[in-house]
């Protein structure tokens, strides 16, 4: 069986999105144990071992799994000035056919948010996806309540379609989602009436 390698780098003003090597192990973890207040309102309750090398090391082998598969495009923000490990972008649940379309998860550590990192990181993850691997939609979904995520998803292009009851375990209960997408060609909102 032939086997594709894939190698995904993204470079903005100031970040660099790639995919997690061995080597962020402290970094994320650091960033993830400062940041626990901050995120766990946010998301799935951490397992006992979150933390841990060998979890991390897993994400890695993950990580490479699913770009060399093309399911999958999890990514760190690296501020380029320093080479701080600021959070992560992944586009999962990539579907190719009819759907060409995929789905957005991110994060942020609590000291870098706020300052237009994740919004930067967004628009070119979007823009790679539509114009590199040719995807036509892209879906994500937050909390009603939170709106920094909200915010950042709006200002990064992406429109309101509506609520998923039930959606996902959020902090050890079922919890109501917004839904919002990005289209490549989107005309919504645009009309030809002059």
């Amino acid at each position: 069986m032939l086997r594709v390698k894939r190698k995904v780098r993204i470079e903005t003003d100031r970040l660099t999105l790639r995919p997690p090597v061995h080597a962020d192990f402290r970094s994320w973890a650091e960033l993830r144990a400062d940041s626990v207040d901050f995120l766990t309102p946010w998301e799935p309750v951490w397992a006992h071992d979150h933390l841990s090398r060998k979890s991390f090391t897993n994400r890695v082998y993950w990580a490479q799994r699913s770009v060399g598969a093309g399911t999958a495009m999890p990514l760190f923000l690296i501020r380029r000035e320093d080479e701080a490990l600021l959070g992560a972008v992944t586009l999962d649940n990539i579907r190719r056919g009819p759907s060409q379309a995929g789905t957005l998860g991110y994060w942020i550590g609590a000291r870098f948010a706020r300052k237009g990192y994740m919004r930067e990181a967004l628009e070119s993850v979007v823009h790679h996806a539509f114009h590199r691997m040719d995807l036509s939609r892209l879906e994500a979904a937050c909390l009603p309540e939170n709106t920094p995520s909200r915010g950042v998803l709006e200002k990064s292009g992406f429109k309101y379609e509506g609520v998923a009851q039930s959606y996902l375990q959020i902090n050890g209960r079922w919890r109501t989602h917004v839904l919002y997408a990005a289209l490549r060609a989107d005309r919504r909102g645009r009309t030809d009436v002059g």
